[in-house]
């Protein structure tokens, strides 16, 4: 007696799925109508036609920048700030012809008194003497207006290692105010009274600003 060949597709009395069955039950349960499935096509869809878009245009880009049709902005070196010490160059004036207020901005008593006095021997016209209070540090700081420019370089000379300001001051009046670095004015028979610049080392400083010290006195006292 012949046996029949085994049959695979059936074991323990039970019929095996096979995969393209498998897949065929799955395709007929899926609804191809469903809302859901239709809004993931239509996402994919989007997101390739934007990603083939976004490849194309840098393509077409990268040609531009070679073949020079498009050029990249080229950063700009930002410029530095000039200088807006005064530049030009001042005669010495005769003393008696400056009007110079003089300030004690140091903890040592008297020192505007003994200072005025000295430039009074000098034949300046001054003005104010008082004590003042200033966060500038240094030697000391001659300020003026515009018009006093060539008055506060004559100054700079009998106070050798001081600093220009400019304020806003109409007038050609200069303001001396004495630092704690100071020492002594210029021995009298050795000013040098050949034309020059004025002396503006403190660049970050030195414009006159009502709001910041150094420069404007704004409380004084008698000496």
């Amino acid at each position: 007696m012949v046996k029949k060949p085994k049959d695979v597709r059936v074991l323990h009395g039970h019929h095996v799925v096979t995969g393209p069955e498998l897949r065929a039950t799955f395709e007929a349960a899926g609804d191809p109508d469903d809302p859901v499935r239709l809004r993931r096509r239509v996402v994919h869809g989007v997101v390739l036609v934007l990603l083939l878009g976004l490849i194309a245009a840098g393509i077409i880009t990268a040609f531009a920048i070679l073949n020079g049709q498009l050029k990249l902005p080229a950063t700009e070196t930002a410029e530095e700030p000039g200088s807006v010490c005064p530049t030009a160059t001042f005669d010495y004036v005769p003393h008696e012809q400056i009007n110079l207020n003089v300030y004690n901005s140091t903890s040592r008593p008297g020192l505007a008194r003994s200072v005025a006095d000295e430039l009074l021997g000098r034949k300046f016209l001054v003005g104010n003497v008082a004590n003042t209070e200033a966060s500038y540090r240094g030697v000391a700081a001659v300020v003026s207006g515009a018009a006093g420019q060539s008055a506060a370089f004559t100054v700079q000379r009998n106070v050798p290692e001081s600093d220009y300001f400019q304020d806003d001051r109409t007038d050609a009046s200069v303001d001396l105010i004495l630092a704690g670095d100071y020492k002594e004015l210029a021995a009298a028979d050795r000013v040098d009274q050949t034309p020059g610049t004025l002396s503006c080392p403190r660049e970050s400083r030195r414009i006159a600003d009502e709001a910041k010290w150094p420069v404007i006195p704004t409380a004084v006292a008698t000496p």
